[in-house]
């Protein structure tokens, strides 16, 4: 195998691991063939909750030829064939396709990864392409008929749970967790006032313990010296 392709891989394997929507699984221990949950965590859509298993695939030529995609249990979509291929014009080779349309833009290139395939068939499944559909049928019932569309897309989400792996806790959303509210604890705050008290501005005779009259008297000193001084110059 190509050892530029495993370096990419790996690089992109290492990255994907910290992600919350996907789990990966190398089938093997191969770095050529991945298993993976792609997870839907978003209440908008028809699929949110989903859990569902695919194969993914690389070449040695990767990445100059893109891999494979593949759903490991059926999902009713407008895009996505009986045997679970994703009809997506990422997955296609580089370059234009005259018979399809479909620009080079539009289809795989080396810049493109593995995050950028999963990420696009994310996308894919909450906004179908219906002029082109791989399933017929789906696409009629997305177009026409969404609630009941909608309601075959809950049931394809309750069967995908029978996939998640033992001990593997589903995320809820992808957001992080809050930071810690700061303790209501009286004694945090006393101690912070007590601190407060004993660095009051240097500005305040307080610090120093003077009074009034002390005050006074250094005034009253201050002129009598200027007086003085006055004096000797006449």
């Amino acid at each position: 195998m190509s050892a530029a392709a495993k370096q990419r891989l790996m690089s992109e394997y290492k990255a994907l691991e910290k992600e919350k929507w996907i789990n990966i699984e190398l089938s093997d221990g191969s770095l050529f063939r991945w298993t993976i949950g792609l997870m839907v965590i978003n209440p908008e859509s028809a699929f949110n909750g989903g859990y569902f298993k695919a194969e993914m695939t690389f070449t040695d030529k990767y990445p100059f030829l893109p891999p494979t995609f593949k759903f490991l249990r059926p999902i009713y979509h407008p895009n996505i064939y009986p045997d679970g291929r994703v009809c997506i014009s990422i997955l296609h080779a580089p370059g234009d396709d005259a018979q399809s349309g479909e620009l080079a833009s539009e289809r795989w290139s080396p810049l493109q990864g593995a995050e950028s395939v999963l990420r696009s068939v994310l996308l894919l499944l909450d906004d179908p392409e219906i002029a082109s559909p791989a399933n017929v049928d789906a696409g009629v019932m997305y177009r026409d008929n969404r609630a009941q569309y909608n309601q075959k897309a809950s049931e394809t989400v309750a069967a995908s749970k029978k996939d998640i792996p033992d001990g593997f806790v589903m995320p809820t959303t992808l957001e992080s967790a809050p930071p810690e509210k700061i303790p209501d604890d009286d004694n945090f705050w006393n101690e912070s006032d007590a601190e407060d008290d004993f660095g009051a501005s240097d500005s305040s005779g307080e610090d120093f313990g003077m009074d009034e009259d002390e005050e006074d008297g250094e005034e009253q000193e201050s002129e009598q010296e200027e007086g003085q001084g006055e004096g000797k110059e006449e």
